[in-house]
């Protein structure tokens, strides 16, 4: 649907974004992580057609957007981030308005905007001039504005920003049903949002794309921490020819139980049943088995470790 490819954007000699390249499909929902200063949000101005790429392309369906800028923006919804709206006009009147910038036929804004009022729980306050609103359903304005034109891929830069625990699993809500017809690229700094509604992760570092995977991937464990009753040397001429173990640490005993760690080439939990079994034929006292899990936190550490 929508591909970035090797696009770098530099802001006088600092480099923004240096070559980073991927695609969001159809259907999918994909989160984009970072810390401040990654380049996540220059990115998505890019993916938009807002700011010029210095290197590198957007396409859109095999389009480029430097050649067909126009035509493809109407394909996008995007919430920039502080969701820049007219405080003057009521909710109504400012997502009118955006259906007329965005070519909405006169005959079909009506539905367009009650619609997207809808979507976003804007009905009791679609009267309500923006300056009165909340900060929380001003971001929900924001997100109507995105979705009010049915666009083919939405681009969301911190779209729970400011809201209440009911509005996120609202807004959670809502992301999820725009996967049924669009591309969506969500960013935020709440690694829950990402678990919550996300297929994939996209995180950036300095610049780059550091990781590129589907959730369920980065969910396996590749590590096992083993309690039993064996020495080292012991341990290693038990499971030592197995393939999958990179490595083993010895950790601080407990009690009678020595401890380590072992590292592996796949899911760690696969691998359990096997060296459960060959601890048991060896006679020895099996205290503890459990496979450590690699939660999105963790790897958004690891991959931001200066280490």
């Amino acid at each position: 649907m929508i591909e970035a490819c090797d696009l770098s954007r530099y802001y006088g000699s600092t480099l923004a974004v240096d070559g980073v390249s991927f695609q969001v499909d159809a259907g999918e929902v994909v989160g984009l992580l970072g810390p401040n200063g990654a380049g996540k949000t220059t990115a998505m101005k890019m993916l938009t057609g807002y700011l010029e790429p210095s290197s590198g392309h957007v396409r859109l369906d095999g389009q480029d957007m430097a050649t067909h800028r126009r035509v493809l923006q109407r394909r996008i919804g995007y919430l920039p981030e502080n969701c820049p709206i007219y405080p003057d006009m009521t909710v109504v009147d400012y997502l009118d308005y955006q259906a007329v910038l965005h070519g909405v036929a006169d005959s079909e804004r009506p539905a367009a905007v009650r619609s997207a009022i809808r979507r976003a729980a804007l009905d009791a306050h679609a009267l309500s001039p923006v300056s009165q609103l909340s900060r929380g359903y001003r971001q929900r304005t924001g997100v109507a504005q995105a979705i009010l034109y049915q666009p083919d891929v939405v681009i969301l830069d911190e779209p729970t920003n400011g809201l209440d625990p009911e509005q996120i699993r609202e807004m959670r809500s809502l992301i999820r049903s725009l996967a049924e017809h669009a591309a969506v690229l969500v960013s935020t700094h709440i690694l829950q949002e990402v678990q919550a509604v996300c297929d994939r992760v996209l995180m950036m570092r300095q610049g780059r794309l550091a990781l590129d995977a589907r959730l369920d991937e980065l969910g396996g464990s590749q590590r096992l921490l083993l309690s039993v009753d064996a020495g080292l040397e012991d341990l290693r001429g038990i499971v030592g020819d197995l393939s999958a173990i990179e490595d083993i640490d010895e950790l601080p005993a407990e009690g009678a139980a020595r401890r380590y760690a072992l590292n592996t080439h796949k899911d760690a939990s696969a691998l359990a049943p096997e060296l459960a079994r060959r601890l048991h034929e060896a006679g020895l006292s099996l205290y503890a088995l459990t496979p450590v899990k690699r939660d999105l936190e963790t790897v958004f550490a690891e991959v931001n470790s200066d280490n």
